[in-house]
């Protein structure tokens, strides 16, 4: 019978951790292994974006977070399943994910939280390159942000689905933690503050309060904004921590956001649909004629059917003069029996309904 752990010596404990250490080596290997077998069953061509199944992996994740019973919180062993499987994956070759760069940005944290450091990390200058890459596959899949919990949507994202083919296959929530960065001793001696719009907007109440009389400026991105004020002792950077150990700067404030649950989310574009997860959540987008109740008549299917709408945000068309598309969430998969026949009932007042994904709800 195994000792009890609580009665054991030190020297005890320690042989009994590199007994389990080498336990778990020996499992991911197997791990790896069957990985292999399995890609091989399926006839071993391509590449890790032909066999990775998102849907599959979202189910994994969820058997595993039930049967957690701690004392690692359900969190941490996600982290670590992932990066096994990230891992498992790039043993012939890794995935290739774009987002929005450079290195540092809070859309680079959101990849290796939902992808695993297992991949080739595609940094871009814009939004509109993450969604290039992805389309003319020199990327597998992109990361882009949008929407934040304190100032909503990031409409540029939203504008590039009206034209693009490209898929939603995911969703990451992302909680954002704010830091002052800079060359600079202290908070006297800064004139100058560079961010992204976003993080400048998150943060306004304590910008306001402690450098009421520095200059605000928009850059394309946090971290940009961190490799800006490298060499300007009178500059600051609203960054993450990673953005500060990449481009050597000083914290001078740690969680400047106004509000402490500040998360963003993000969407993982690929170019196909996915099959249900089980617990996976559907985005249209829609349109329709100018006339009374148009909205009602939008809507009205879905709420017929017993679908739940968690979101919706309106955008002009850039089609026309006052002409809108609407984005709306909704619960469900888009081949659940009550949506399929929701998006059945609405067709004929739209003019346009699109699908653009699919996708298992975040893990927490």
């Amino acid at each position: 019978m195994a000792k009890d752990p609580q009665q054991m010596t030190l020297a005890e404990l320690r042989v009994a951790i590199d007994q389990i250490d080498g336990e778990i080596l020996l499992r991911i290997n197997q791990r790896a292994e069957i990985a292999t077998q399995v890609r091989r069953a399926k006839g071993g061509q391509g590449s890790s974006v032909d066999f990775y199944r998102p849907e599959r992996e979202a189910q994994v994740l969820r058997t595993i977070q039930a049967s957690n019973q701690g004392p690692l919180p359900d969190e941490e062993v996600i982290r670590l399943f992932r990066e096994i499987m990230s891992s498992c994956l790039a043993q012939q070759d890794a995935l290739k994910i774009a987002f929005l760069g450079p290195e540092g940005t809070f859309s680079q944290s959101a990849c290796f939280k939902h992808f695993g450091h297992a991949i080739r990390h595609m940094p871009l200058n814009t939004i509109e390159d993450v969604f290039a890459e992805v389309e003319q596959r020199h990327a597998d899949f992109g990361v882009v942000p949008i929407e934040n919990s304190t100032e909503g949507a990031v409409n540029n994202t939203l504008d590039m689905f009206i034209a693009s083919p490209l898929k939603i296959c995911g969703e990451i929530e992302l909680p954002i933690h704010h830091n002052l960065l800079s060359v600079a001793d202290g908070l006297e001696q800064i004139e100058r503050v560079y961010s992204h719009p976003q993080s400048l907007a998150q943060c306004r109440g304590w910008l306001r309060e402690n450098l009421p009389n520095a200059e605000r400026i928009d850059v394309a991105s946090n971290a940009e904004a961190a490799r800006r004020v490298m060499t300007a002792p009178d500059a600051a950077a609203i960054a993450s921590r990673d953005a500060a150990a990449i481009y050597q700067l000083s914290l001078l404030h740690s969680d400047i956001e106004d509000r402490p649950d500040n998360t963003t989310r993000f969407l993982v574009i690929g170019r196909q649909l996915l099959n249900a997860s089980g617990q996976d959540k559907t985005s249209l987008l829609l349109s329709t004629k100018d006339r009374a109740g148009a909205l009602f008549h939008l809507l009205k299917p879905l709420a017929d059917h017993g679908v739940t709408m968690t979101r919706i945000e309106s955008r002009p068309s850039r089609q026309g003069k006052w002409d809108y598309v609407f984005f709306v969430d909704v619960e469900g998969h888009a081949k659940d029996e009550n949506l399929a026949a929701a998006l059945r009932q609405l067709a004929p007042d739209t003019t346009l309904l699109k699908v653009l994904g699919s996708y298992p709800h975040a893990l927490h």
